[in-house]
């Protein structure tokens, strides 16, 4: 499976989540979210799932610091391959589904 998560496109998630920039790690990687987050705007949960991608964090050190089920944390990745970054929207979690549901009975 190829990677389509971009950089870029967490740029572009900024002004969806309404949020900042953040500061960046080196190597262009923005800063992970405080383990202590309790709102989870798009571009936080996109630098989480891209930090895992990478390596930079495992998907089970990234569970504990920010007390995620692995099925949340995976739905956010899935969230991302099939909606790219706008899907990580509550918001939209809805249409999404009722749209994939729809094309499904078809």
């Amino acid at each position: 499976m190829e990677d389509s998560f971009e950089m870029t496109e967490m740029v572009a998630a900024d002004s969806f989540a309404g949020a900042g920039q953040g500061a960046e790690l080196p190597g262009g990687l923005p800063e992970l979210p405080s383990p202590d987050t309790q709102r989870w705007v798009v571009r936080r949960k996109a630098v989480v799932v891209h930090a895992v991608r990478n390596g930079t964090i495992t998907l089970q050190e990234a569970c504990r610091r920010y007390n995620l089920s692995v099925e949340e944390f995976l739905g956010w990745q899935r969230a991302i391959e099939q909606h790219g970054i706008p899907g990580l929207r509550v918001t939209r979690l809805q249409i999404y589904r009722d749209t994939d549901e729809a094309r499904a009975a078809k």
